[in-house]
């Protein structure tokens, strides 16, 4: 399966605060709000949703496509997608931005708070998705995450004109959505992935009710953090997939990149979704016991080993074969 991966490309600075955001809000003051966190650590990691994504893909062993606009600064960066096994031909670098940039503070509580600049990802927009499908020969899967709100909705658009198959992962774009592009951005995907939140803002978002949108959707996955996530779809009933546990320490920025490149590796090697859900909370584990979104070290038969502990030994023996030779 020829993936496309669309979506930011970006730097994340990472900070720890030391405390509880909660404790540091007045709730009757939260229209005057004037904070400053004092972090006691910084990393500065590779990041943005379409990279992490793409990363997760070719570190599986499928070679992605990454469509997305990066910055002056690019080409380290490009070296180490490439080295992991992620296809940046059809990545546009700027000649005068630098690439995005992402700054997010987490709390004791894992509680976050964070800053987007959008920087080179702006130029997105003038990508031709057509011109990508033509150049790697036919694409069978579309990703259109967080990006640029006009190439996401382009993306989209080109990819339903070439009855190219879509994932829809809006994430957090949706707040810079109205009614109508979300709908857009929605309506006709294979697969649909949301958090929690973001699945209560989508419904207010498009108006849709949760039914209105599984009968637009194929299937609809909500990650749910340390609950694991949920599988939804008009035709079967919710399918409940458990986290993978993890261990101290880490930060959370990137585990939902990671489930999502998991599972789509998953449903490439046609897994079943719940088995694919189990391959991508494994995952997603393994990019939260670390700190950056593309630092964690994938070996396929310590993921076999997790999956086998999380959800037994058949659960296990079917990702062996997709994970073999992964180091």
């Amino acid at each position: 399966m020829r993936i496309a991966v669309t979506g930011s490309i970006a730097t994340d600075h990472l900070m720890t605060f030391p405390g509880r955001f909660s404790e540091q809000l007045l709730s009757d003051s939260l229209e005057h709000v004037s904070l400053s966190f004092l972090a006691d650590r910084l990393d500065v990691r590779r990041g943005g949703v379409g990279a992490n994504i793409a990363f997760g893909l070719g570190r599986l062993g499928l070679r992605p496509v990454l469509v997305g606009a990066a910055g002056l600064d690019f080409t380290e960066y490009d070296g180490l997608l490439r080295a992991a096994g992620v296809d940046t031909a059809w990545v546009r670098v700027s000649d005068t931005l630098h690439t995005a940039r992402f700054v997010c503070t987490t709390d004791d509580d894992q509680n976050q708070i964070a800053t987007f600049y959008a920087g080179a990802m702006a130029e997105a927009r003038a990508i031709s998705l057509a011109e990508v499908g033509r150049g790697c020969g036919g694409l069978d899967l579309v990703l259109v995450g967080a990006d640029d709100p006009q190439a996401m909705l382009r993306h989209t658009r080109i990819a339903h004109d070439l009855d190219v198959a879509v994932a829809a992962d809006p994430s957090q774009q949706l707040a810079r959505l109205d009614g109508r592009q979300a709908r857009a951005l929605v309506d006709g995907a294979r697969w649909l992935f949301t958090n929690e939140y973001e699945s209560a803002l989508l419904l207010e978002r498009t108006g849709w009710s949760a039914r209105e949108v599984l009968r637009r959707v194929g299937v609809w996955v909500t990650t749910r953090g340390a609950e694991g996530v949920t599988i939804d779809s008009a035709r079967t009933t919710t399918v409940a997939v458990p986290a993978v546990p993890a261990g101290t320490g880490g930060e959370p920025t990137g585990a939902g990149d990671a489930f999502r490149a998991g599972f789509l590796a998953g449903i490439a090697r046609e897994l079943t979704c719940e088995s694919a859900a189990r391959l991508g909370c494994a995952l997603a584990t393994l990019a939260l016991e670390s700190v950056g979104t593309q630092e964690y070290k994938l070996v396929g038969a310590e993921l076999v080993s997790r999956i086998d502990r999380a959800y037994g030994r058949a659960a296990a023996r079917s990702v062996e074969p997709l994970l073999a030779g992964v180091a």
